[in-house]
């Protein structure tokens, strides 16, 4: 089980670093000044298969320790 953990948890800290930003600068972040950060904006092709993998990788690595939790 921990190797299991560890294998997904750096396979989550690679694949959430590849994910692209939404925001286009930090300091729209920070501003508020007319940004578009929460718009609607339709993840396609590599941007959706990384946000699939980010899902799926989170969803494993939290089921695995709620398991080794109770094992």
């Amino acid at each position: 089980m921990e190797k299991a953990l560890l294998v997904i948890s750096i396979l989550l800290i690679i694949i959430v670093l590849l994910q692209s930003s939404k925001a286009e600068s930090a300091a729209q972040i920070f501003s508020g000044s007319s940004s578009d950060l929460f718009s609607k904006r339709k993840e396609r092709g590599s941007e959706l298969f990384i946000s699939r993998v980010t899902l799926l990788l989170g969803l494993s690595f939290f089921v695995i320790c709620l398991i080794s939790m109770f094992v």
